[in-house]
């Protein structure tokens, strides 16, 4: 018997795969529990609908971060922070403070776990950052921490 997975199935196959099954395992536990659809003509065909938007999405998506990737790659940004002696920072500077600097100076938002950051910035200094917008598709980043202006502080 031929099913079309609607979930992901240990040891069978992911989510959108035919696959072939034992008649009583596709009708007394994949079908019940929603994890399959039996491969019918109408089915596939859903099926083959299915994969062409799937598809579709992905290049959209693919195209949208290439252009991405393209307006971030080589992109400098400067951050503002007080610090110390030998030019430790008193504080950090986390991903979200790059995401909210990203949005301001280019206006694209994104998601602050795109960043990779092993641990935030605690030095006075050049970094780099790399934005993984998509499996296959990074972009690096050149994040400027300058020391603030010590009559700012309110200390």
């Amino acid at each position: 018997m031929e099913v079309i997975l609607t979930q992901d199935v240990k040891n069978l196959g992911k989510q959108g795969e035919i696959v072939k099954v034992a008649e009583g395992y596709g009708r007394n536990f994949l079908i019940p529990r929603g994890l399959a659809v039996e491969a019918t003509k109408s089915n596939l065909k859903h099926w083959q609908h299915q994969q062409k938007l799937d598809k579709d999405r992905e290049l959209r998506e693919r195209t949208d971060a290439d252009k991405i990737k393209s307006t971030l790659d080589g992109l400098e940004i400067t951050m503002q922070a007080r610090s110390g002696e030998g030019g430790r920072l008193f504080g950090s500077v986390t991903s979200t403070d790059l995401v909210n600097a990203i949005e301001k100076k280019t206006g694209i938002k994104l998601d602050k776990r795109k960043l990779e950051l092993e641990e935030p910035i605690k030095n006075i200094g050049n970094h780099s950052v790399k934005v993984r917008l998509m499996p296959g598709i990074t972009a690096s980043l050149n994040v400027k921490v300058e020391q603030s202006d010590p009559k700012d502080s309110k200390v």
